[in-house]
């Protein structure tokens, strides 16, 4: 029955051009389904003269209001970060976001409690989730989330302080980034 519910999905994706180069973002009249960093340039220079912004390259000629409040939620990250706190989020309609899995958890729990600027380690966030000795699984979930960016998996650091992997490893300059956009240094 679910997977019958989400193939009537008629998904759309846009596709916006920003710091991070290239995003497409996907989803349907209920929810974001994916977000997905083509990593096709360098991530922009951060400059306290120069705004950053995320603009959209192509689009559906309709949206559904979900999708258009994902683009207006990423346009606030890059360019006003400062006020995404005040920005409700789109609602997800992704199966991995759905029901009581350890992934789905340990997803909600890094969107509900880690905020703008912070970070948690993958242990402490398996701690926060209901199981401590689940370290290995939160880098699972992490690589397996949908909606980077939304979701902020880009916060999740070893205990060492090292930032850790980002996109299986290739996308680590980009975690950088992120964190340090969050911080607003650069």
């Amino acid at each position: 029955m679910k997977k019958q519910r989400e193939s009537q999905c008629t998904q759309k994706t846009i596709s916006l051009l920003s710091p991070l180069g290239k995003i497409q973002v996907s989803g349907c009249e209920n929810g974001v389904h994916t977000i997905q960093i083509l990593m096709d340039v360098a991530p922009a220079e951060r400059s306290s003269k120069a705004p950053l912004s995320c603009v959209v390259n192509e689009s559906p000629a309709e949206t559904s209001p979900e999708l258009q409040s994902c683009v207006e939620w990423l346009q606030a990250y890059f360019s006003e970060p400062q006020t995404i706190g005040s920005l409700p989020l789109p609602a997800f309609h992704h199966p991995a976001l759905q029901g009581d899995t350890f992934t789905s958890r340990v997803l909600r729990t890094l969107l509900r409690d880690v905020k703008f600027g912070e970070t948690v380690s993958y242990k402490r966030l398996a701690e926060m989730a209901g199981n401590p000795r689940a370290v290995r699984a939160v880098g699972g979930a992490m690589r397996r989330n949908p909606v980077p960016l939304l979701i902020p998996c880009h916060r999740v650091i070893s205990s060492s302080g090292q930032s850790g992997p980002y996109m299986s490893g290739k996308g680590d300059h980009l975690k950088q980034w992120l964190l340090t956009h969050e911080r607003g240094e650069g």
